[in-house]
């Protein structure tokens, strides 16, 4: 009787097996059926839009529909990571966002509205670029030792913009490292914060290197050091901030792309096989070796093992700087 019961048992588990997996096959072979979102949680202008403009056109003609980019700026990047968070999970809508800002933002932020490290899947990391201290041409100054000695003698005087959390808290690092009291000036993103510092409203700003490589290669912007293990190939003469004294900044991370939590596996399969297709066209090598970026394309085991990993560092840095919780 037990015998017959559990005969019976697993064959109806089987049958429940096939019948899951040919659904599953049956949903990779038809998706995608209609557009899909890639959400931005910045302004239009910075390196996340930047590379979700060139990825979108280009994961387009692969997955058959287009790719919208759909720009929510605020509270450094938390208010569109939230729109993707409690976004259905059925492969429609992607968020592309910098592990640093992710990460951070996990940890600044005193309210969270999702859970970090289950709402939300990485997919990949799709490009690494290292940030460029900066400063308008105004500033008199050459080297980043020049400034520091010039925020020193000038306490307070002197302001830095960040549009997000990764261009704040990078700055609160050097700052603490090297004891300077530059004023925090907020923005909504890359783009805006470039925009005034061109304008001479801002005096410095560290951020991506593929937000601001044209604006130092046409000499709208004077470069002071670049964080990362060498200096970069356009701009050779910019040494690192290691060699300008300054510890730390060896490590960098990369522009990501991740799928609300619960999204099946197969789609997330299809979207980094596409993604890694289309990180390796001749018009996405060009333009992100042009803009002084490395093409990654990792694993979503990959990616997700160094998202776990950076939210632990930022959490340290954070405490260590004394930031306060936003």
């Amino acid at each position: 009787m037990a015998a017959a019961f559990v005969v019976r048992f697993l064959r109806i588990f089987a049958f429940g097996v096939f019948l899951g997996t040919a659904t599953l096959g049956a949903h990779a072979q038809s998706y995608p059926v209609k557009p899909l979102r890639l959400i931005v949680p910045l302004a239009p202008g910075g390196p996340s839009d930047i590379l979700a403009r060139t990825m979108a056109a280009q994961l387009t003609p692969g997955l058959g529909q287009s790719v919208l980019v759909d720009n929510r700026a605020g509270a450094g990047g938390l208010i569109g990571t939230d729109l993707a968070a409690k976004s259905p999970g059925d492969g429609y809508t992607m968020l592309l966002i910098s592990a640093s800002t992710y990460t951070m933002n996990a940890n600044l932020f005193s309210k969270v509205p999702f859970d970090p490290r289950k709402d939300l899947t990485p997919v990949s990391i799709l490009a690494a670029g290292p940030s460029l201290v900066t400063v308008h041409p105004s500033v008199p100054v050459k080297t980043l030792k020049e400034l520091i000695a010039l925020d020193k003698a000038r306490p307070r005087e002197l302001n830095y913009g960040a549009g997000g959390t990764t261009g704040q808290l990078h700055m609160e690092l050097l700052k603490l490292r090297t004891g300077m009291t530059m004023t925090h000036i907020p923005y909504k993103g890359a783009g805006p914060t470039l925009i005034d510092q061109i304008a001479g409203h801002v005096q410095v700003t560290f951020l991506n290197v593929i937000a601001t490589m044209t604006l130092v290669q046409s000499g709208k912007l004077r470069p002071l050091a670049v964080n990362g293990m060498k200096r970069l190939e356009k701009l050779p003469n910019v040494p690192t901030l290691a060699e300008s004294g300054v510890k730390g900044f060896e490590e960098i991370s990369g522009h990501m792309i991740f799928v609300p939590g619960g999204t099946p596996r197969d789609i997330i399969a299809r979207l980094h096989k596409e993604m890694v297709r289309a990180l390796n066209t001749p018009e996405v090598k060009t333009r992100l070796a042009g803009e002084g970026a490395e093409i990654i394309g990792n694993t979503p085991e990959q990616a997700a093992a160094i998202i776990a990993r950076d939210l632990e560092t930022w959490a340290e840095v954070i405490r260590a700087a004394k930031v306060p919780k936003q």
